[in-house]
């Protein structure tokens, strides 16, 4: 074997109240693509922090090449080849792809700009990543996938020995997660080191030749992806043995809470499906295909051109969220940190806010009665925090998903949508809020799901809308989940995939 280019020795690291890392050991060599996994809290971003000299470690040591590297900022450490990317972007829209490689070491002539050179160089990056990007296009004209790949021309144009990959697959749509492999399975046969972090264990599997597990700041487990099987590397993890990833659904179902006929707007051509009281409806299909836009409408954030939505049997003119909210609908989005929470608040505040009629008499909070309310909130949703005025923000992502679901359940929705519930969360937390929605169901919640993870999809839905190019184009039932029948489905276009459905029947 190779000799190591990193070496992380006996790192330790606290924080007031918390140790953080707790003796961890390892070693990466030229071309190996080490998995790094555990739970939110396992010590991950830590370590990462400690490789790329954010942070100082308390105890322990970092080699790179054999070399013991003290007291190093991240300059220093980039110099020294260890680069890093994260599933948030770096890059500047409104400048060149070339601009962006470029940036901050941009080749001169005297004080001119060597533009050519820095285009060639570009392109010679570019092709490393396994992408021909014309250099000259602006990064805003260019697709998340594609943008992701230059932030991996961007680290490597500075040597990288050792690439840091942070949820890089994160913003990704399936399509796009194809072209992160190609990069990372070039790069490693090139002799970078890759550090490999994900949630979606899949990936680490198909990416990785080694793993090494974390959990609550420990060292648990380092070894070849193949002495692994998914549970096992699960129970590694959460330290406790999964039982049944999805649970069951419940058998019984309700009346009929909404139904939406042949919306129309802007990005939706056609859609219709109905959700009952105690179901689970996903809606499936690619990225951009118009799942989050229909349920925009639902929540009154778009204009809806024509079609309805009807609320327990009830017409509607959903006018504005204030207006989904009096009928009881809440959405947990997407973007949880941009459209869900209110990160600099308080969990008090941000499972209130949107509910505060309830504790307000004659113009003034009632704050026992607010923080009886959210006690109870947190204590159901099992949410992990040293008390309510914690900011949300210091909170995980599964903690700060359940906060989200928090603020609606105190609006009284009997309407829920949850949009990639899941995205950035980890598998313990993960099967927390799998649990939560299946309670929520049983308790006569009428639930939509957007899911672009299909394992998810077909694990926790009773019906699966398919939408494709804005049109809804098929009905399953929980007996004719497929994964090639939906993604065949989902990508075939709205007329082709119609005619399928109608044969089907």
């Amino acid at each position: 074997m190779d000799k190591p280019v990193l070496s992380i020795r006996h790192i330790s690291k606290s924080f007031p109240g918390v140790a953080a890392l707790q003796d961890v050991s390892a070693e990466l060599c030229p071309g190996e693509v080490l998995g790094l996994v555990g739970e939110n809290g396992a010590g991950k971003s830590t370590l990462i922090k400690i490789v790329t000299g954010a942070i100082q470690p308390d105890q322990g040591e970092i080699l790179i090449n054999g070399t013991t590297v003290a007291h190093a900022d991240p300059f220093d450490l980039i110099s020294l080849g260890v680069s890093a990317i994260y599933q948030e972007f770096s890059l500047f829209p409104e400048m060149s792809v070339a601009e962006n490689l470029f940036y901050g070491q941009e080749l001169r002539a005297g004080p001119f700009l060597k533009r050519k050179e820095m285009v060639h160089q570009s392109r010679q990056l570019l092709e490393r990543v396994g992408t021909n990007i014309s250099p000259e296009k602006l990064v805003k004209e260019l697709s998340v996938g594609h943008q992701q790949l230059v932030e991996l021309a961007k680290a490597i144009s500075r040597q990288a020995k050792v690439l840091i990959m942070d949820e890089p697959s994160a913003p990704l749509t399936t399509h796009e997660v194809e072209f992160l492999y190609q990069a990372v399975r070039k790069l490693s046969a090139e002799g970078v080191a890759i550090i490999y972090v994900s949630h979606r264990l899949e990936e680490v599997f198909d990416l990785c030749s080694r793993v090494m597990v974390l959990r609550d700041g420990q060292h648990v487990e380092t070894g070849p992806v193949s002495d692994f099987d998914r549970g096992r590397l699960i129970e590694l993890m959460v330290g406790r043995t999964l039982e049944q990833e999805f649970p069951p659904g419940m058998v019984k179902l309700g009346d009929v809470r909404m139904e939406v006929r042949h919306l129309k707007s802007a990005d939706v051509q056609d859609v219709s499906f109905s959700v009952r009281s105690g179901e689970i409806v996903g809606l499936g299909g690619l990225v951009g295909a118009g799942r989050t836009e229909t349920v925009r409408l639902i929540m009154g954030a778009d204009r809806l051109i024509s079609g309805e939505i009807l609320v327990d049997g009830v017409a509607q003119s959903v006018r504005s969220p204030q207006h989904a909210i009096s009928l009881g609908i809440g959405l947990i989005p997407e973007d949880r940190k941009h459209q869900g929470v209110l990160l600099g608040e308080t969990i008090r505040f941000n499972t209130t806010y949107a509910s505060l009629g309830k504790f307000s008499q004659a113009g003034f909070m009632d704050n026992q009665k607010e923080r009886k309310a959210v006690e109870a909130a947190m204590k159901v949703l099992r949410v992990r925090a040293t008390d309510m005025e914690q900011l949300v923000g210091n909170l995980s992502g599964g903690n700060q998903q359940k906060i989200v679901l928090a603020k609606w359940l105190e609006t009284d929705a009997d309407i829920l949508i949850f949009d990639e519930p899941t995205r950035g969360i980890d598998v313990g937390a993960k099967q927390e809020i799998y649990n939560l929605m299946r309670e929520l169901s049983a308790a006569g919640k009428a639930i939509i799901m957007i899911s672009s993870e299909m394992p998810e999809l077909m694990g926790m839905s009773d019906r699966i809308i398919v939408i494709s190019d804005g049109c809804s184009v098929a009905e399953l039932s929980k007996q004719e989940f497929d994964q090639a029948r939906i993604l065949h489905l989902a990508s075939t276009g709205s007329r082709e995939a119609q005619k399928e459905a109608e044969a089907a029947c």
